[in-house]
């Protein structure tokens, strides 16, 4: 058998993966999502993504047919179906299929889908050199409406505009601000300053995803002793911090070293952000289960 996906309830080939054209998934972004790294055949932090999924499906009122035990078991299976080594897991759940928006119309249970893949976000060259970064116009929806911890499928809308407007300028990546005007997080990571001699990042509360490699980063960070806070930034903030770098699942830890044509710190990846790195990468041979 050549790459497997893992639907619903079992293994089938690739290319008999299909769902339903009234999945509310498509339909209507009724759904959640994880992506998910492998090093080594060894799954980063497997049990806090699906701690996450599982928390992103209680806050939409979605109802999975899987234990995360099951589901656990059912990652596992599929990435040692793939012999998969080194890559990424996309992890997609939906409330099942039906039309019309009222779930109670819903007569079937709940899609899951697992799939591996191999993913690079960004060139070398912007992790050896640094990444350049536009401020976005589109906002990241307030919590309110669409609470930033939930990982769901529609709210990433926004993101994909806001990449797009940085892709119109040729910038890496775009950072994404609240309906405040204060920082919230790129289109795809979370956002760290390093400032007055402190690690800096903002809470969940603004906006920003609270994201796997984001939290590995803070433990990172409290065991080598750095200085860190979650606080409120502002563009101002970035522009004069001394270092900044982005984190994410697919990004992993990348630096920032430009934001809207300013210089930031010395124009170069800092050697607070390259201890986190480091740090980080040392992390990702001994943090999750083995395959």
């Amino acid at each position: 058998m050549g790459q497997c996906v893992f639907l619903n309830d079992k293994l089938v080939p690739r290319e008999e993966a299909v769902l339903n054209i009234y999945d509310h998934g498509f339909l209507y972004g009724d759904g959640a999502f994880e992506g998910i790294r492998v090093y080594n055949r060894r799954i980063f932090r497997l049990d806090e993504h699906l701690a996450r999924l599982y928390r992103s499906a209680k806050a939409l009122g979605i109802t999975l047919h899987l234990d995360q035990a099951a589901f656990r078991d059912a990652v596992i299976q599929t990435v040692r179906a793939n012999s998969l080594e080194t890559g990424y897991i996309r992890v997609s759940i939906s409330r099942g299929n039906g039309l019309g928006l009222d779930p109670a119309h819903l007569k079937t249970q709940s899609t899951i889908a697992i799939s591996t893949e191999q993913l690079r976000l960004y060139p070398q060259e912007m992790y050896d050199n640094g990444l350049e970064v536009v401020t976005a116009s589109t906002r990241v929806p307030p919590s309110v409406c669409i609470d930033p911890q939930v990982k769901s499928l529609g709210r990433y809308v926004n993101n994909i505009t806001a990449k797009m407007e940085a892709n119109r300028v040729g910038a890496g990546e775009a950072l994404m601000l609240n309906m405040e005007g204060r920082v919230a997080e790129a289109t795809g990571d979370n956002i760290f300053l390093w400032r007055n001699d402190e690690l800096i990042t903002p809470p969940t509360s603004e906006g920003a995803l609270p994201g796997i490699t984001r939290q590995a980063v803070i433990d990172c960070a409290k065991e080598m002793s750095i200085p860190f806070r979650e606080c409120t930034i502002t563009l101002y903030d970035c522009y004069t911090a001394d270092e900044a770098f982005l984190t994410g699942t697919a990004a992993e830890v990348i630096p920032m070293v430009r934001l809207d044509g300013r210089e930031i710190g010395t124009g170069k990846p800092g050697p607070v952000t390259h201890r986190l790195i480091d740090a980080f990468r040392a992390r990702t041979r001994t943090d999750g289960p083995e395959v």
